[in-house]
C-alpha cells in the first residue's frame, strides 16, 4: 500500500528477506532492522513487525520502547507460542501477535487489520497537544514551532528535522533515519545539507534548547542545562 511504512525487526536474514519481499510486493514501503539498536534508530513507521527473540535486547523491553512512538502499530512476530508469552506481549503493548511459522496471506491480513484500527483511532481523536522539550513547543499538525512562547521561523525542512528530533526526544535519532524521513529517496545526496540544517537550527534555538551530536550515530534534542 503506497505511503504506508513498515519496519521489519528480524535478525534471521532468511525470514527477513521473505517478509520484506512479500510486503514490498504488496506495495508497502519497507525498512528492515536486524537488531534492537537499529530498530530504535529507524525512522517512524506505521506498523512494526517485531521479532521478540533479538540477539542484543529483550524483545518485550524493545516493544515497550517502540510503543512510546505515537501512531505506530506493533505486531509481535515470534516463535513463542505459549499463551503466557502471548499475554505478556499483548500487555506490553503489542496490537497483535503472530506465531512462527505463519502464512504470508495471514500476516498481510493482520497488517491491514491493525492499519484500519489505527486509522480509525486517528480520525476519531482530537488534535494532540504540541510536543514539548524545555522551552521548545512543536505542533506537527499545525506545522508551528514556538520558543519561549514566541513563533520560531523555520524553513520547511528545518521544521521537519526539528519535529522529528522533538518527537523522539530524549532518544538519539540516527543520521540515516533523519535523511530518510525528511529527504526520502534523495537522502544520499543530502548528507551535507543535513549538517547545514542542524547548524541553522542550533542558531535559531540560540542555546535555549540543545541539539547534541552523538558521534557516529546522530542527534538528540535536550533542554538547556541538561548534562551529557
Amino acid at each position: 500500500m503506497v505511503g504506508v511504512r513498515i519496519l521489519v525487526v528480524e535478525d534471521d536474514d532468511r525470514v527477513a528477506r521473505g517478509l520484506v519481499t512479500a510486503l514490498r510486493n504488496a506495495r508497502y514501503d519497507v525498512e528492515r532492522a536486524a537488531t534492537a539498536q537499529r530498530a530504535l534508530e529507524a525512522g517512524p513507521a506505521d506498523v512494526v513487525l517485531l521479532d521478540l527473540g533479538l540477539p542484543d535486547a529483550d524483545g518485550i523491553d524493545l516493544l515497550r520502547r517502540l510503543r512510546e512512538r505515537p501512531g505506530t502499530a506493533i505486531i509481535a512476530v515470534t516463535a513463542r507460542a505459549e499463551e503466557r508469552e502471548r499475554v505478556r506481549g499483548l500487555r506490553a503493548g503489542a496490537d497483535d501477535y503472530v506465531v512462527k511459522p505463519f502464512g504470508i496471506a495471514e500476516l498481510l491480513a493482520r497488517v491491514e487489520a491493525v492499519l484500519r484500527r489505527t486509522r480509525a483511532e486517528r480520525a476519531a481523536a482530537p488534535p494532540g497537544a504540541p510536543l514539548q522539550v524545555g522551552a521548545l513547543a512543536v505542533d506537527p499538525g499545525l506545522r508551528r514551532a514556538e520558543l519561549d512562547g514566541a513563533p520560531l521561523p523555520l524553513t520547511r525542512k528545518e521544521f521537519d528535522v526539528l519535529a522529528l528530533l522533538t518527537a523522539r526526544a530524549p532518544a538519539v535519532v540516527g543520521r540515516d533515519a533523519i535523511l530518510d524521513q525528511v529527504w526520502g529517496t534523495a537522502w544520499e545526496s543530502s548528507s551535507r545539507t543535513l549538517d547545514t540544517h542542524i547548524a541553522a537550527l542550533r542558531g535559531k534555538l540560540a542555546g535555549a534548547v540543545l541539539i547534541r551530536t552523538v558521534r557516529g550515530v546522530g542527534y538528540r534534542l535536550a533542554p538547556a542545562g541538561e548534562g551529557d
